[in-house]
C-alpha cells in the first residue's frame, strides 16, 4: 500500500490515525478498536466491513504507537 495514501487516511469512526498490518492486509485503528480490510490494494473504510480488534491486538497496537518511555492518559 502506498505510504503517502496511508498518511492521508484516518479512521472514519474516530478520525484517528491508522496503522498498516501488511501481513493481514488491514488498516488498524487503535482508537476505534477496528481493523479495516484492504482488498486488491483498496482500503475498505466502512465500519460495517471492519472487524473488531482482539484485546491482544489492541494492546500490541497501542504499545507500538506509544512514544518510547511515554505514558498515555
Amino acid at each position: 500500500m502506498d505510504t503517502k495514501l496511508l498518511e492521508l487516511l484516518v479512521c472514519p469512526v474516530t478520525k484517528g490515525p491508522l496503522q498498516l498490518n501488511a501481513e493481514r492486509t488491514e488498516l488498524l485503528s487503535a482508537s476505534a478498536k477496528l481493523a479495516y480490510p484492504v482488498r486488491d490494494g483498496i482500503p475498505i473504510m466502512l465500519e460495517q466491513e471492519a472487524r473488531p480488534l482482539t484485546d491482544a491486538e489492541h494492546d500490541a497496537l497501542r504499545a507500538s504507537s506509544s512514544p518510547a518511555g511515554g505514558s498515555e492518559a
